[in-house]
């Protein structure tokens, strides 16, 4: 195998893809599965850094997180508070408040980073 080298440009990027690709299921713990390990952690810096993902929104956090969870808006009441207040929430009528970020970090794990940002709120008509 040969020597891990920094990836530098698009083409080292590409050709560590397609390494990746071939090591791709090897075993933890092995040569084949720790090659596997840093290479991917020189894409994820590369990728950090040249490709970089801006956070959801923090209401389409919470939303995926209900789908993924098969959460109703009643069981949001116990963290956001009343259904009006929900339904304020996810319709951006109402931003998030510390308090309401604090219980969705801890009840749902969604990350503070993610939910302290700003969302886009509606204005009411």
């Amino acid at each position: 195998m040969a020597d891990v080298k920094p990836i530098r440009s698009e083409a080292d990027y590409e050709a560590t893809m397609a390494e990746v690709e071939r090591l791709w299921g090897a075993k933890l713990g092995t040569p084949r599965g720790d090659r596997l390990d840093v290479l991917a952690t020189l894409i994820d810096a590369w990728e950090g850094e040249h490709h970089p993902m801006d956070p959801p929104d923090p209401i389409e956090a919470i939303k995926f997180r209900m789908e993924q969870q098969n959460l109703t808006r009643k069981d949001l009441e116990g963290i956001l508070g009343t259904r009006t207040r929900v339904a304020e929430v996810l319709n951006r009528r109402r931003g998030l408040s510390i308090n309401m970020i604090r219980r969705l970090h801890k009840e749902l794990g969604i990350p503070a980073e993610v939910l302290i940002r700003s969302s886009r709120l509606k204005r009411a008509a």
